[in-house]
């Protein structure tokens, strides 16, 4: 059960992998809701086993007491052919979440990502990073798709994310100057601040005016290192372990709770782990990370 002061979900990503297909392909959505329901936690974000259907979504988690806070969103907005489009989509993305009761769109620009940017060929290597037209092109484009998210009541939520081109601390500062902070909100992810080179705990006192949405997420430093000695991309990264559940890799999570907790932080939070779930029991990593958060809570 959660006792922190602020809302506590969990992602299921943990169960489930979203970029690393076979982590847990086999699990079911009803696995996934049930290890929800027994952790004792009230608030999902969107998975791949879930279902599409509103009102079917909407029977699986209420009888489970459940509630979908967020849904990730791909935008390729750095590219003005793609503009319109783009927010079509955002649009219908944002529809759906409204009628799940969501409050916060989880939301990514691909362009230039070696994985996830539809225009890239499997041979390339690096994230292309944004040229400055490039940067004023996607914060237009992420202004007007905060403004469909806060006509359906929304916010959008900027995902600063590995492997893409907002990753590293002056990438996500200049995204932060560049958007309208009426319009365009921050996703705070100590495990993907980690990544991207960022201190965690740096990037959310400096940002944390933006901040509506979080995900609580670990690193194992020694993976990491490894992984990048062997040049691996973000999705090598993920096959090899480098992402955990909080209280089990090298973020200090104290200073960042308590930091949240002073500010009176009340918005979601998830917990995520984001590893092979056949080695690493979701339900047991996140038990023992909620009772690692806890103390930490009891103590501060």
């Amino acid at each position: 059960m959660n006792k922190l002061p602020f809302q506590l979900g969990i992602h299921p990503i943990n169960w489930v992998g979203e970029d690393v297909k076979e982590h847990g392909d086999a699990t079911t959505c009803e696995q996934i809701l049930d290890d929800i329901q027994r952790l004792g936690l009230t608030g999902t974000e969107m998975g791949r086993k879930y279902p599409s259907d509103s009102d079917t979504l909407r029977e699986e988690l209420g009888k489970r007491n459940i509630r979908l806070v967020s849904q990730w969103k791909s935008v390729l907005l750095s590219d003005p052919a793609h503009r319109q489009s783009e927010l079509n989509s955002y649009r219908r993305h944002a529809e759906f979440l409204q009628l799940m009761g969501s409050t916060v769109i989880s939301t990514a620009e691909v362009g230039g990502s070696l994985h996830f940017d539809p225009r890239r060929t499997p041979h390339e290597k690096e994230v292309l990073r944004l040229s400055e037209s490039q940067w004023h092109i996607l914060a237009e484009g992420l202004n007007e798709a905060g403004a469909i998210a806060r006509e359906y009541g929304l916010k959008l939520t900027y995902h600063h994310h590995g492997g893409t081109v907002v990753e590293q601390p002056d990438e996500i500062d200049k995204l932060m100057e560049l958007t309208d902070p009426s319009l365009v909100y921050l996703l705070y992810d100590t495990g993907h601040a980690y990544y991207g080179g960022a201190d965690p705990l740096t990037l959310l006192r400096k940002h944390y005016d933006r901040i509506a949405y979080v995900h609580l997420k670990d690193i194992r430093p020694q993976v990491l290192d490894e992984a990048r000695a062997e040049q691996s991309d973000f999705v090598g990264c993920i096959r090899k372990g480098v992402f955990t559940v909080p209280g089990d890799g090298c973020i200090d999570f104290a200073p960042i709770l308590k930091e949240l907790i002073t500010r009176g932080y009340d918005g979601w939070a998830m917990l995520e782990g984001e590893q092979d779930p056949a080695i690493h029991n979701p339900y047991e990593y996140a038990r023992r990370s909620l009772q690692y958060m806890e103390s930490l809570y009891q103590h501060s």
